[in-house]
């Protein structure tokens, strides 16, 4: 699920980075703007049916005829109010050009709601070559189109039919890649929707969390500083997200299976928060450290903006990656509900967080507002969590102290040699010398880390850890070279 994420991602970073010397941030603000409406109707039908499934060990055809039937219905609605949103949007946003931008990618909703749900099988499973499969055609296909109209249209068409062609594809390949062929029925509609009726809830919270800035960003300060944050969140949290959404992906189905015994449960989820941990925090700090010359490498000189957003952001990033994993603990005991409460606290504290910041610093505000909220609602997130699985902070603390100061202090390390290698700004220098300085810095960072992060281990007497995990897993590979 890892190499799956990380192909997907990075043909999503090689478009990335074409597009951005194609097309401006503007564009990518008008589609943002879109698709920041288009995610809040979307939520008509996030009631997390395939989740549903995934955690019924005992989900019959009828459980899954319902979900289908009630994903092509709630994909129709929910087209039908994107369509009649797009006006009032526009006002909303004062952009004319974002009516025509709705309404064609209403037609890609419809599309995605007739998806064949036998898919969800790959996950339930645990087939994930499948869905690894299944992943890297819908994102190949989209980085095709993508770029080929970037090329031909030169603007923010490019992006909307890019995400048309996934949609279409994803369609085609669901029934061509799982033999189940669903009919219409709604005999299973009370079991789902007395499970889902939480997971509804708590996705309408994670989507105010993670796109309530695209409103009030929107709103208070344009397409063009929208643009910037969208872009620099995505750069900043990209090695967090890469690592940490399909490690959360694949446990799921293992906590779902395990989610009556506390006690595994308990000692699955320390296992999974060191790995995730172990990666999200040097990558998060990495990100922070280098953005001074990986935006004018990467983006060019029209995105300077992005510097101090992606610096904030790839913070944020490491506390949120070490919290995400914490919903499917939640939803394997049967308790939806507590991860709804909490996201609801967050949100509570986000909206108006960002409106004061963003109103005062722009997008820069946005970004502290959302790193002061993440930090301010952990240390509740924890106390519950400890009390859902009789875990003991000693035992959390003991998963995750060595990597975090070892992140500190290659943060400072990867500082240090730039200061002393740099003697102009990065904006300044040209490709070659960019490149140069980037992998300096990216090479002194990766070898500090595993170097402080091996001596911190050998210090404690060698812990059982990540550290333990890894070398056991290189030492099996060797033997099996043998």
């Amino acid at each position: 699920m890892v190499l799956a994420r990380l192909v997907t991602r990075g043909i999503g970073v090689v478009s990335t980075l074409i597009l951005a010397r194609i097309l401006l941030p503007e564009d990518f603000g008008l589609v943002a703007m879109a698709m920041s409406v288009i995610g809040l109707t979307e939520l008509l039908r996030a009631f997390g049916f395939d989740t549903a499934l995934i955690q019924n060990q005992h989900a019959t055809r009828a459980h899954y005829d319902t979900a289908w039937t009630f994903n092509a219905l709630l994909g129709v609605a929910t087209a039908s109010a994107v369509a009649l949103l797009a006006w009032p949007a526009a006002g909303f946003y004062g952009e004319a050009r974002l009516q025509p931008v709705m309404w064609a990618l209403a037609a890609g909703i419809a599309i995605q709601g007739f998806e064949n749900v036998g898919i969800v099988d790959f996950r339930k499973y645990m087939q994930f070559d499948r869905e690894f499969n299944f992943a890297l055609g819908v994102k190949v296909a989209g980085f095709i189109a993508t770029v080929a109209a970037a090329l031909w249209l030169r603007n923010y068409w490019a992006l909307v039919i890019g995400i048309l062609v996934s949609r279409a594809w994803a369609l085609a390949a669901s029934f061509w890649m799982h033999p189940y062929r669903p009919r219409a029925s709604v005999d299973a509609r009370r079991e789902l929707i007395g499970f889902s009726k939480w997971l509804l809830l708590n996705n309408l919270l994670l989507f105010l969390k993670s796109r309530a800035s695209d409103f009030v960003i929107g709103r208070i300060s344009g397409a063009r500083a929208l643009g910037l944050f969208n872009i620099s969140d995505e750069i900043s949290n990209l090695p967090t997200t890469e690592i940490v959404m399909p490690i959360n992906r694949a446990v799921y189905s293992g906590y779902a299976q395990i989610g009556g015994d506390r006690a595994r449960l308990r000692a699955g989820f320390l296992n999974v928060i060191s790995v995730i941990g172990a990666f999200a925090m040097p990558a998060g700090a990495g990100i922070a450290a280098i953005a001074a010359l990986l935006v004018p490498l990467a983006l060019g000189s029209n995105w300077l903006d992005a510097i101090p957003l992606i610096q904030i952001l790839a913070f944020y990033g490491v506390v949120v990656a070490l919290q995400t994993n914490t919903l499917y603990v939640y939803i394997a005991l049967g308790e939806p509900r507590t991860a709804s409460l909490l996201n609801a606290l967050h949100v509570a504290l986000l909206i108006p967080a960002l409106i004061g910041s963003t109103s005062h610093a722009g997008a820069v505000g946005a970004a502290w507002a959302c790193l002061t909220v993440a930090v301010i609602t952990t240390p509740i997130n924890v106390a519950v969590l400890m009390r859902r699985l009789d875990l003991r902070f000693t035992d959390l603390l003991g998963a995750l102290w060595r990597p975090l100061l070892a992140a500190a202090l290659m943060f400072t390390v990867v500082r240090a040699v730039l200061a002393l290698s740099l003697d102009v700004a990065p904006s300044d220098l040209g490709f070659l010398p960019l490149s140069t300085h980037l992998a300096l810095a990216v090479a002194s960072g990766a070898a500090s880390y595993a170097l402080l992060l091996s001596l911190l281990w050998l210090a404690c007497g060698r812990p059982p850890g990540i550290e333990r995990e890894l070398i056991g897993r290189l030492s099996s590979v060797r033997a099996f070279r043998r």
